[in-house]
């Protein structure tokens, strides 16, 4: 597979729609290592980039972190929005 540049927020939609297809939301989380893992193999300009829009995902309360930041899941309060937010970037 060809790796491809892509913006930060198709990375954020990424991020979001792998958390929804594994069902994270509130107390069910994923290391953020493995989602950065997953992704990384994918898109170029990769390591840093993808922990800031992860940074940026929960200033925004799209994700919330636990574990110290660690660990990351989907705000259930905002569930509606991120189907949204997905839809609109993603085109799926």
């Amino acid at each position: 597979m060809f790796k491809q540049e892509v913006s930060d927020e198709e990375i954020k939609a990424d991020l979001m729609y792998r958390l929804l297809r594994k069902h994270c939301w509130g107390a069910k989380y994923l290391p953020v290592d493995t989602l950065v893992n997953w992704i990384s193999k994918q898109i170029i300009k990769n390591g840093k980039r993808i922990g800031k829009c992860v940074e940026e995902l929960a200033g925004e309360g799209y994700v919330l972190l636990h574990k110290r930041g660690e660990t990351i899941s989907l705000n259930p309060a905002r569930s509606r929005e991120i189907a949204e937010h997905i839809k609109k970037v993603l085109k799926i």
